[in-house]
């Protein structure tokens, strides 16, 4: 495979540009019960590439990986984001810290990703990150969705 210097950090660089435009597009509307469950459901399907054998890493690791993603890094996400109701509508307002906080969590991943590509192969990298992410969403979304339930009411 060749490797063209450069393009891992220009894709990943486009990549999280689109994420930061879809997540300010994404606070501009309501927020519902489907909006809060759905990533996490939909995220889910990428275990399927743990078929693959590249990309398995062992338990520890994997629960090493989901721990740190749950108890550490959702942990800005949490408290910089909070839904208010405006009306009839329950909306997402996120303090601008929040915009900073995933701008560090994808430095702090770019970083720490050099380190593991040094130990571990490019795949099981992907897989161990996928793992962080999942953890971190999961964690978010569950707390989003306790929250939402508060303040509907149900």
């Amino acid at each position: 495979m060749v490797s063209i210097p450069g393009a891992s950090v220009a894709t990943a660089v486009l990549g999280f540009l689109a994420v930061m435009a879809w997540r300010i597009r994404e606070g501009r509307s309501a927020v519902t019960v489907r909006k809060i469950v759905i990533p996490p459901l939909g995220m889910a399907t990428g275990f399927s590439m743990f078929i693959v054998p590249g990309f398995r890493v062992p338990w520890a690791w994997a629960l090493g990986a989901f721990l740190i993603g749950a108890l550490v890094l959702a942990e800005p996400l949490i408290r910089t984001s909070r839904l208010k109701l405006v009306g009839d509508t329950v909306m997402m307002h996120r303090s601008a810290a929040f915009f900073v906080v995933v701008v560090v969590l994808a430095v702090v991943r770019f970083a720490a990703k050099g380190f593991f590509d040094k130990l571990l192969t490019l795949q099981q990298t992907a897989g161990l990150f996928f793992i962080l992410a999942f953890g971190m969403i999961l964690r978010w979304r569950a707390s989003m969705y306790r929250e939402y339930r508060r303040i509907v009411g149900a």
